[in-house]
């Protein structure tokens, strides 16, 4: 796996031919799935798990600062999503490149999925993008992704099990120069359950722990929770956590222990749903 920073931006834009598809083997496929068999049934999906670009779209035309900042991907939640996957037993889905080149935690194809400018950042190779372009990074990135989400948790249900979606990002301590203090966001959509108790488990921590913040579903952040959890009736929730929280691998794995312990509480409280 790879995760790392990438530190060989290229300013200038490469062209690519959308007919013959925006991947080349030497950037590998989109998604990573990791522990496929595992025995939860709680399915783990790090949408932001990268800062990488495609060759072919020359870094977006964005210095490594750019790349390296919380604009392209969700710097900790990885790490925390698979430390989680481990000690739950469970599977994770994690996004192998950068929420820039499109953001499938957005609808396919979309502007927000490929914004032509993020907070203090123009991006170059998102602007005047063709229909043509757009659909070449949905079918690229955004289709095998959601397919891989949908697929795992359709084969869950056919076999018997009553999937669980959980979704695990990072927000940064500071927006547009203002602090924020709420250390762990948990967000739901229309079906509150299993946000509600973990909620309420929370409240009795000592991390300040909010109900749909940093972003809530006025934000279009629960994307992933709409298509796949609600449709079919499961138990989910999005994760937010403060970045500052999760900077190194020592604070990564006790969020995550912290994290599975409060799933596995909040899960025997709402049951089987």
């Amino acid at each position: 796996m790879v995760f790392s920073v990438r530190k060989d931006a290229e300013p200038e834009l490469s062209s690519f031919d959308e007919a013959q598809g925006l991947l080349s083997p030497a950037d590998g496929p989109p998604i990573e799935v990791v522990n496929p068999k595992g025995s939860s049934e709680v399915l783990i999906v790090c949408e932001h798990a990268a800062n990488r670009v495609p060759r072919a779209l020359g870094g977006l035309g964005l210095e490594a600062e750019a790349l390296e900042s919380h604009i392209a991907w969700d710097p900790g939640a990885a790490p925390v999503a698979l430390e989680l996957a481990r000690r739950l037993d469970a599977t994770a889905i994690l996004q192998r490149f950068s929420r820039l080149v499109h953001d499938c935690n957005r609808p396919a194809g979309s502007e927000a999925a490929m914004p032509a400018r993020s907070e203090a950042y123009n991006v170059p190779g998102n602007r005047g993008l063709s229909a043509a372009a757009r659909k070449a990074r949905s079918d690229a990135i955004y289709a095998p992704f959601h397919e891989a989400v949908g697929g795992l948790l359709d084969r869950g249900q056919e076999a018997g099990r009553r999937p669980v979606l959980v979704t695990v990002h990072s927000f940064v301590p500071r927006y547009h120069g203002r602090p924020r203090s709420v250390e762990l966001g948990i967000l739901h959509d229309s079906d509150p359950r299993l946000a509600e108790a973990m909620l309420a488990l929370a409240a009795a921590g000592d991390l300040d722990a909010r109900r749909n913040e940093p972003y809530g579903p006025k934000d279009g952040v629960t994307h992933t929770l709409k298509l796949h959890a609600l449709p079919r009736g499961l138990r989910n929730v999005m994760i937010e956590i403060r970045s500052d929280l999760i900077a190194e691998p020592r604070s990564q794995a006790a969020m995550a222990e912290r994290l599975a312990r409060l799933l596995t509480e909040a899960l025997g409280r709402v049951g089987a749903g």
